[in-house]
Formats: structure tokens, sequence, C-alpha cells
């Protein structure tokens, strides 16, 4: 266990969130943790960072990893003009993570609650969601409700939205 991880575990644990905690080689890719992900019953996501046009807004885009998202669709499904990759310098200003390891558990570090989530509205009726704790040598598996008492909890302002048909 590093820092990143226990700092999530801590928090998870302060929330009375139970969690599994699975323990994998790093897996900066979906396809790279697939091999790891065979036996752990959840939904595992895909997480992807986005700023605005201007730079000044960032989106957190959580969605099943079996699905493919198209970056106009998305604009358009969003409503909120252009959007590009955010660098990695971005991801660590207000995740603190790397590429690779982005997940909604960097909001953690986001004390100015300034990322925005956009949840596929598909994992809503999930019972089972997982996500890398701040770095990719490691999948934790949490209920979907407290997952969103996870999200109430740090105040950064989420909903859950079509993303694809």
């Amino acid at each position: 266990m590093n820092e990143k991880h226990k700092k999530v575990f801590e928090v998870l644990e302060s929330l009375k969130i139970p969690y599994e905690v699975h323990y994998h080689p790093s897996a900066p890719t979906v396809e790279d943790a697939l091999k790891y992900w065979k036996e752990i019953d959840a939904s595992h996501c895909k997480n992807l960072f986005f700023r605005n046009h201007k730079g000044n807004k960032h989106y957190l885009v959580i969605f099943d990893h079996l699905q493919q998202l198209n970056i106009k669709e998305l604009e358009q499904r969003l409503h909120q003009g252009k959007l590009t990759f955010a660098s990695e310098e971005r991801m660590q200003k207000y995740l603190r993570v790397k590429p690779g390891s982005v997940s909604p558990f960097g909001i953690i570090n986001d004390e100015q609650h300034h990322v925005y989530l956009f949840i596929d509205k598909y994992l809503e009726k999930t019972e089972k969601i997982s996500f890398h704790p701040n770095e990719n040598t490691a999948t934790v598996v949490i209920k979907m409700n407290d997952f969103i008492i996870f999200l109430e909890h740090f105040r950064n302002r989420f909903e859950f939205i079509q993303l694809y048909d």
C-alpha cells in the first residue's frame, strides 16, 4: 500500500464505507487492467479528465469500461462547449493523479470543489463500482450507494447523464 492508496482508504473508513481492495501490477489502461478485473464482481469504469476551451472548468467523465465515447458527441450531450483532454499538469493540480490513474477518488485532493463529475446514467443502477485508488496498482470496489455518499461528502458537483445510446 502506498500513500495515495492509504489516503483513499482512510477517507472511506472515516465515512464508514466498506470496500474491497485488489492489488495488481500497474494497469494504466483498461486493456492492461482487464486481466486483473476478471475475478472482481463490479462495474469497472473509464475515467476521463477534460477541460473546457477556456481552461477554467474541468470535468471528470465516468462510464463503463466497455463503452467508447466520441468527444464531439460528448460535447453535445454535456453542453459545456469544446472539450479537450486535460494536461498532466492539470490532473496533478486538481486531482493529484497521473495519467493512467485518474479516478473519482481524486476529488479527495480537490479542496476548492472545482472538478465537476458527469457519471453515465447506466452506472446509476449498478450494485458495485470499481476505481483505482488514485494510483493504478490496485482496484477498489464499493457499493454504488456508498459512492454517492463519498461524492456528497466532498461536495463536488456531479450528475448522472446518458453519455451514449
